[in-house]
Formats: structure tokens, C-alpha cells, sequence
């Protein structure tokens, strides 16, 4: 079935991008479009199940609805055991609806191709790259890089049109919601997140992130030669 927002943050789109060795699973906000990204070395239930986890605990407010593709690595009883343990809903794409998941298929694109690229990276890497989600990819995204956010226009035949004219990062559109901190989790504020966000100019941040960008290269080439 078609996933439900119901307005308010918490329905999460997630897909998997490959990468010769690794996975990204990529899981996006469909109101506020915070993104968690996480790496896996094998598409498997010890690898999996963690990952969901982690994606979960990453965000700021409660998830509600988890919404995927069909494969095999979203749909088994291991996740839907895992997500009616905290009272999160299931769907999936429908059959000829393609556009069901279209908003993490465009973050898969022009973000995790964009930045992580199409090369071949070691297995050993992902423990790497996982911190550096962490402390860096993720946060960069969700506090320091705007998002377009689309205005419905209805033309002169009744037509719904998508004008992306609002540009804001996923935080401030996040807490600029009407009665926004109801959707905080126990131990998120606005306080302790402003820290995060306001700690640092987002030029300033996105200085760091390529620095650190570049280090995680450097590591997954010398993985790689390891590794052949």
C-alpha cells in the first residue's frame, strides 16, 4: 500500500544502493526529509537487523511507518518482528506504482552516488565508513544542506504540479513544524539539538566533512589493495 505521513514526520522511505562489496541502506523522512544513512558488508539478518537499529535510534522523533521495496533484505520475519517490537507499521511498494519510493530513490542518486561514488570498496571498510556516517555524512545532511520542499499548485485544468521553492535544512524544517516538539523521542530536545546544528557555520562543517572525506578514501584505497 501507499505509505501514510499523515502530515507529521515519522514515515520513513529506505533502499538499498549497492556498491561491488558493501551496501548503503538510505532511509529518508517523508515530511522533513532527514536522512540516515548506514553501511552493511552482506545483505543478511545479522547484517540487517543491527542496521534498522541504528537507523532508528538516529532519528530525533518517533517512526511509525516503515516503508520499502520488495526485496528480500526489507520483507522477512526478522524486520517485522523487529518493527512490531516498537509499534512501527510495514508497507511496501505497490505493483505498477513506481513512484511509491521515489523520494529515497532521488537521495540514492544525488546523494549517495554523488558522494561515495560507483567504485569498488572492500568489506573491511565499512566499519569506517559507519563512523563517519555518524559523525559526519549524516549530520552534514540533516543539519547543513538544504532540501527542496515542494509547494502543491493547482493549474487552470485541476492539475496538481510540484513547485520546489522552499529550500531549508531538514532541521529547521523539522522544528519550524506547528507543534513540533510532540514528535520528539525521550531524550531528544531542541535545546541539545540546537547545539548540533547551530555548533558550527555550514560552510564551516561541510569544510570538515570533505576533510574527513578524504581520510575515509585514503583508508577504503589502502582496504582495497589489502584486500586483492
Amino acid at each position: 500500500m501507499k505509505p501514510q505521513s499523515y502530515g507529521k514526520p515519522g514515515s520513513i522511505r529506505v533502499d538499498t544502493v549497492h556498491q561491488r562489496e558493501i551496501y548503503h541502506i538510505n532511509s529518508v523522512d517523508e515530511i522533513t526529509q532527514w536522512e540516515i544513512v548506514i553501511c552493511v558488508p552482506e545483505i543478511c539478518e545479522r547484517c540487517m537487523i543491527p542496521a534498522f537499529q541504528e537507523i532508528l535510534g538516529q532519528y530525533p522523533f518517533t517512526v511509525f511507518n516503515f516503508h520499502s521495496d520488495r526485496g528480500s533484505e526489507n520483507i522477512n520475519y526478522r524486520v517485522c518482528q523487529l518493527l512490531k517490537k516498537v509499534s512501527i507499521k510495514q508497507t511496501k511498494n505497490r505493483s505498477r506504482k513506481p513512484n511509491d519510493n521515489a523520494l529515497v530513490e532521488t537521495k540514492n542518486g544525488s546523494i549517495i552516488r554523488k558522494n561515495m561514488g560507483w567504485s569498488h570498496i572492500n568489506q573491511s571498510s565499512c566499519n569506517q565508513i559507519n563512523i563517519y556516517y555518524k559523525n559526519y555524512f549524516n549530520p552534514y545532511l540533516n543539519y547543513h544542506r538544504p532540501s527542496g520542499y515542494p509547494t502543491i499548485v493547482i493549474n487552470r485544468k485541476g492539475k496538481e504540479k510540484r513547485c520546489y521553492d522552499n529550500y531549508q535544512v531538514p532541521y529547521e524544517f523539522f522544528k519550524n513544524l506547528p507543534q513540533s516538539k510532540q514528535y520528539l523521542k525521550p531524550g531528544f530536545s531542541f535545546t541539545k539539538l540546537d547545539k548540533m546544528a547551530y555548533q558550527m557555520s555550514d560552510n564551516d562543517f561541510a569544510e570538515i566533512l570533505r576533510k574527513e572525506e578524504r581520510l575515509l578514501f585514503n583508508k577504503i584505497e589502502r582496504h582495497n589493495r589489502q584486500g586483492l
